[in-house]
C-alpha cells in the first residue's frame, strides 16, 4: 500500500503521455497550481461524469489559476477515444506502470461492492506553484466532487 501524500509534502514529480502521446510533466507547470486527479478508467460513467465535470468548470478553474491533469492507467488510445467521445478539455495522462498512481498514494487496496481489491483509489492532490501538496483527498466520490473542491478552494 503506497503513502498517502499529506500537505506540505513535496508533490512527487512525474511525466507522462497524454491522449496523443506527447509527454506532460507536472514540472511543466510550476508557477500554476495544479489539480491532479486520479480515476480508475477511461469511459467509465464514474469517471466519465468527473471528467466531464472537471471539463464544465475548466474556465473558472483556470481562470482562478489552476491547471487540471486526469491520470488513469490506461493507455494514450483509450484517452483519445474518451476525450473525442465526451468532448473533454482536461489534460488526461496515461500512467499503465502505475508508478505515478502508486507514488501518489493513489493505488492500493480499497472496498469495491464490500469486495477489498487493488485497484485505482479515487483521489484528488492539489499542488501549489512551488510544487507542494496544498490538499490530498482520497476516497472521492465521482459526482459532485469538482462542486467541492470549487468550494473548498474557495473560488
Amino acid at each position: 500500500m503506497s503513502e498517502r501524500l499529506q500537505t506540505g509534502d513535496t508533490a512527487p514529480a512525474f511525466t507522462l503521455p497524454d491522449a496523443d502521446g506527447n509527454e506532460v510533466s507536472l514540472a511543466d507547470h510550476k508557477g500554476r497550481k495544479v489539480i491532479v486527479y486520479f480515476y480508475p478508467a477511461a469511459l467509465t460513467p464514474g469517471c466519465t461524469k468527473q471528467a466531464c465535470d472537471f471539463t464544465d468548470n475548466l474556465d473558472l478553474l483556470t481562470g482562478a489559476g489552476y491547471d487540471v491533469i486526469g491520470v488513469s492507467p490506461d493507455k494514450p488510445e483509450k484517452l483519445a477515444k474518451f476525450r473525442e467521445k465526451e468532448n473533454l478539455k482536461v489534460t488526461l495522462v496515461g500512467d499503465p506502470s502505475k508508478e505515478t498512481l502508486e507514488a501518489y498514494g493513489a493505488f492500493g487496496e480499497k472496498k469495491l461492492y464490500g469486495k477489498v481489491v487493488t485497484g485505482v483509489i479515487r483521489s484528488t492532490i492539489v499542488v501549489d506553484e512551488e510544487g507542494k501538496v496544498e490538499k490530498a483527498l482520497y476516497n472521492v466520490k465521482a459526482t459532485g466532487h469538482v462542486a467541492k473542491i470549487i468550494k473548498d478552494l474557495g473560488i
